[in-house]
């Protein structure tokens, strides 16, 4: 499998599978390094009962696994939609080269997976975000940064 079509195809496989044996929503998605798949991931949010196990969030861990490592230079993502807001974040986390996806953001939507809500939500100044976020005890929190700035054995991400 060392073509683009192939990896999709892969990834469509198993929004297929799992989605018919009843693990998660229709949503698959591989990892490739160098021609091989490294992760493969599909969705696991109501067979795990976690909301963040989105197929491509179980295929960057599934890689870091595999490889031993969390950045994932090198590597390309194919996914059957279109990433999420917390997907597309975690791609970008994990350093992800490219990406390649089947299904859009409208394509999900019109299933009932909308996530046009996040983005909007995004968009807004904290304080006008449906979620009500208040800060306190930074000063606290800030002593934790300020170890961290100067901790010799830190490894930086």
């Amino acid at each position: 499998m060392s073509d683009h079509a192939g990896f999709m195809r892969r990834a469509i496989a198993l929004s297929r599978e799992h989605m018919e044996a009843n693990h998660g929503g229709p949503f698959g998605a591989v990892i490739v390094m160098d021609g091989k798949i490294v992760g493969e991931g599909w969705n696991q949010v109501t067979g795990a009962n976690d909301p963040t196990a989105h197929a491509e969030v179980v295929a960057i861990r599934d890689a870091c696994r595999r490889l031993g490592r969390f950045d994932l230079r090198g590597a390309v993502l194919y996914t059957s939609c279109e990433p999420c807001p917390m997907c597309l974040a975690a791609t970008y986390w994990a350093r992800i080269d490219r990406l390649y996806y089947a299904n859009t953001q409208a394509d999900a939507a019109a299933i009932d997976f909308d996530d046009a809500f996040l983005y909007r939500e995004l968009a807004l100044p904290m304080e006008k975000r449906s979620l009500k976020c208040e800060q306190i005890l930074r000063d606290e929190a800030q002593q934790v940064f300020q170890a961290w700035t100067v901790k010799p054995d830190k490894v930086p991400y």
